[in-house]
This record gives C-alpha cells, structure tokens and sequence, in this order.
C-alpha cells in the first residue's frame, strides 16, 4: 500500500534541520568555493562541554595507565562525534519515517531535535576550530538536509526524477564539499573522506528507500548499518583531529576502542526500543515486529561484547537479564495501550524487583563499581525509558521525542563509567 507524506509546507521544514543556514526545496543549495575552509585551529581545544559520565571511580588504585585510560580528552572527543553522529542518523530516520507515514506531530517533534543535533555538532566543530569552521560546517550541513528532503518527497510522491537530482545534488555539492572540509580540517586522505562521505549518503537513501516502500526488515537492516557508518566516520575523524590540535590522550587504544563501541551499542538499543514501542501504540504492527528483531539483534550483540571479555557464562547470564527486561517492556507498552493500570503496575514492580536487582549486581561483581552506584543509574534506565512510552501512549510527540533524546543520552551515563571498570577489571583483554 502506497504511503502518505506530510504536507509540502511541513516536510520543507527539514531543510533547517541539524544546522541554522538553509536553502529553499526549489533552488540549488551549493557552497561556495570561498566557504570551503582552510582551518587552523583555535588555542587550547576542547569539545566544549563535560563528558555525560557521572562521577563514579572505576576502582580504589586511582587512574588507569595511559593505554587503559578511556577517559582522555582525545577519548572524549571521539566518544562525542560518534555519538553524535549516530544520534544523528537515528534522529534523521525517525523524522523520515514519520513524514512517509503522515505523522506530523511525530515529525515536527523530531525534526526539532535533529536541528538541536546538528547544533551541537557544529559547537563541537566550533569549540576546536573557531566560529568561521562552525558556519562553514553549518551550512554545508544544511544543504545536505535539504538535498534529502528533496530525496524524500520524491519517494513519498513516486517522482523519479525528483529522487535522482536529489542524488544529484547529494553527490555532486554535498559531497566534494563536506569532504575537502573534513580532509582540510584533519589532513585525511581526501580520497579516504569521500568515501566515508558518500557511503553516508547511500546507506540514509537505502534507509529512506525501504521506509518508503514499507519493507520494515529492509528498513531496519539499512538503519542499523548506517548508524554502524557513523561510527565509522567518527572513528576516522577523531584521532586525526586529536592529533593535529594536541589533544591529550590516544583515541584509538583498544580500551577506548571498547568503550565507544559499549557506548554506540547502548545507544542504539535506546533508540531501537522506543522505535518498537512508538511502532507497537501506532499499531503499525509489521514496523513494530521489524523492530524488535532488530532490537533482539542489538541486544545479542550486546551480549557477545560482554562475553568477549568475560566468557560464555557471563553471555548467557546477560542475555537471559536482558531479554527479561525487554519482555517487562513489551508488558508496560501493552498496559499502556490498553489502559490497563494493573498491567503496567505489574511490569514496573517486576522491573524494580526483578530486572533491576538482578542487572546491577550482575555489573556491579563484573565491574568492581558500587552496587548502589549501579543501581542508580539502571533504575534510571528503567525510569526514562518508561517516560517515552507514556508519552507515546498519550499521543504527546513532542514529548515522547524530548524524553527519547534524554534517554538516549542517559544510556552512555550508563557506558562510560562500565567501559572504563570493565577495562580495569580485565586489563589483559586491552
């Protein structure tokens, strides 16, 4: 069945989404060659803002060696871009979904926080490279958007030639462009950031392609391998700029390896389940199965990080944890809509008594960390993963996608200080 879009007037709006500067549907957002920077950077660089990892001390001995040390500002700062960048990706295909299926408030309330999102990246771009850097990035960022509300509504209106000059502009403006940014600002390889640049813009069309078509296992495939791509270009980015601006810390060791790939993980299953939840209370009930297979993946994934480190058991006893608190979910979002008090009653006590206890100790003897510090922070997993379903029960978009973020945000709360005492714990493993 053919999918209906959003008015031309609300999927416009995308087109200042993830950064300030825009260009209309209807003209050819191209930088100028002027705007293409030669950067240097700015003293003393920082990403600008703290790590989101609470203050907890990973063990009694003090601070990791340098090569088990996954905190350092070059860690930071890779940690940041990557998930940024995921958020991002995430971000965009939710807002896309929601236009292809008509769902304005949901698309309003996302395309918000894509905005919010490339705001932030181009602060991390501006807080190292100055403000000059920062409008460049913004603009060239934006037209990138643009490029793909364009592809979008040419998906969503089956016009052809509407989907190839979007491809067009994507391949010919977009990506020359970011790509002597990105090489300009790193010294990669300019050759080596195409790539990475133009796969970006593939694997989001894959994305939109199969939401379109409503191939919701092809959907979720190509979401999970371009969320995985970001992290790709972060990867690369990272240590570059690190090492350009003497940023202190090595942002490739194989502890920090581990922690941004704990961190991604974690991330997307935050993003996943709400993607399972929204789909289950839409009764969009083939979008909702794709989902959770996709989210099953994630957390099997999950499992298989654990097991690396600690062994086939510990494998199996996370997995047999976790996929109980995801059926305690599945047990809430029915009780929600279903308007069954008892039934989310029942889900939220076997989450604090069940899930909750269960997990924390589970981390806490795997990690050294405080039993009590670790249950705060799954309890609070618990507490805002729930507030995205209630507001999703109650048809409140913008909420339900204010509390998404913030729950995606708290889930690398919850990896940092993990990663960094799971690689003092077993520091032969890095």
């Amino acid at each position: 069945m053919k999918r209906t879009t959003l008015s031309g007037v609300a999927l416009a709006t995308l087109l200042v989404v993830s950064a300030c500067t825009g260009t209309g549907n209807n003209a050819t957002p191209t930088v100028p060659a002027s705007a293409v920077p030669t950067i240097a950077p700015v003293a003393t660089p920082t990403m600008g803002h703290e790590s989101m990892a609470p203050s907890m001390s990973p063990d009694a001995s003090g601070s990791p060696s340098a090569a088990l040390d996954t905190m350092t500002d070059a860690a930071n700062l890779r940690t940041d871009l990557n998930y940024l960048f995921g958020e991002h990706l995430i971000l965009a295909s939710k807002a896309t979904d929601a236009a292809l299926g008509a769902r304005q408030d949901e698309f309003d309330a996302y395309a918000t926080l894509l905005n919010t999102n490339g705001t932030d990246i181009g602060a991390a771009i501006g807080s190292i490279y100055g403000a000059d850097a920062q409008d460049q990035f913004n603009t060239i960022w934006s037209a990138h958007n643009g490029f793909f509300v364009d592809y979008t509504t040419g998906v969503a209106t089956n016009d052809q030639a509407k989907k190839d000059t979007a491809v067009m502009h994507l391949t010919t403006d977009y990506v020359p462009q970011f790509s002597q940014f990105l090489a300009t600002a790193t010294g990669l390889s300019l050759d080596a950031v195409t790539a990475l640049v133009t796969e970006h813009v593939t694997t989001t069309a894959a994305i939109v392609d199969a939401q379109g078509a409503e191939d919701w296992p092809a959907a979720f495939a190509a979401i999970r391998k371009a969320y995985a791509h970001m992290s790709m270009i972060g990867d690369a980015l990272a240590p570059a700029i690190a090492q350009q601006n003497n940023i202190a810390g090595d942002a490739s060791t194989p502890a920090v390896n581990f922690r941004t790939a704990l961190d991604q993980l974690l991330q997307e299953h935050l993003f996943l389940a709400s993607y399972a939840t929204g789909a289950a209370l839409g009764g969009r009930s083939d979008e909702f199965a794709a989902a959770s297979d996709a989210l099953n993946t994630n957390g099997t994934d999950i499992g298989a990080a654990i097991g690396s480190i600690y062994g086939a058991d510990a494998q199996d006893q996370f997995n047999t944890i976790w996929s109980a608190h995801n059926g305690f979910f599945v047990d809430y979002t029915t009780g929600v809509a279903t308007n069954d008090q008892a039934k989310k009653d029942t889900a939220v006590m076997h989450l604090t008594t069940d899930y909750v206890p269960q997990f924390s100790q589970f981390l806490a003897t795997a990690t050294g960390l405080s039993l009590d510090a670790v249950t705060a922070l799954v309890t609070e997993h618990v507490t805002t993963t729930a507030a995205i379903v209630d507001a999703q029960g109650a048809g409140d978009a913008q909420a339900a996608a204010t509390a998404d973020r913030a729950a995606a945000m708290h889930m690398r709360m919850i990896g940092d200080p993990l990663a960094q005492a799971i690689v003092n714990a077993m520091p032969d493993k890095f």
